[in-house]
């Protein structure tokens, strides 16, 4: 049986920064429309690995643990009264990624970066992990 990750176009090589980011870019043009408009402006970002402060914060040891982060004030948290919200961001964490998709024959890379950018800008809307999972869960 072949491995389905010899079909992948990064087959040989590991992608990129910049092929995370195009691929969380064809990611999110993909998801329903209502959706993106719900998301409004989020900005997008990949880097290796989140910061070390990142993790403290956060109580998260392994820089392997963690593949993406909502940064932001949530749209549910939001008042139009209080200060301006700083820009939502959803950061993507390109290496934890990476390790999680060579773990898991049963994914593609595009379907990974699917799910952490879902799950980040469901944090986004005011989800709580468990609602997420929830939500996963049900889909499936």
């Amino acid at each position: 049986m072949s491995d389905p990750k010899d079909d992948s176009p990064f087959a040989g090589r590991a992608p990129s920064l910049d092929d995370l980011a195009e691929l969380a870019e064809r990611a999110f043009a993909a998801l329903p429309d209502g959706f993106r408009q719900m998301a409004g402006e989020v900005v997008f970002r990949v880097d290796d690995f989140p910061p070390d402060d990142v993790l403290d914060d956060l109580g998260i040891e392994d820089p392997f643990g963690l593949t993406g982060l909502y940064s932001g004030v949530s749209l549910a948290d939001r008042s139009a009264f209080g200060a301006a919200a700083e820009p939502s961001r959803v950061f993507l964490y390109r290496r934890p990624i990476l390790d999680e998709w060579a773990e898991n024959g049963e994914i593609t890379l595009e379907e990974l970066v699917t799910h952490v950018l879902v799950h980040e800008i469901g944090h986004h809307f005011g989800l709580s992990d468990p609602q997420i999972e929830a939500i996963e869960a049900a889909a499936e």
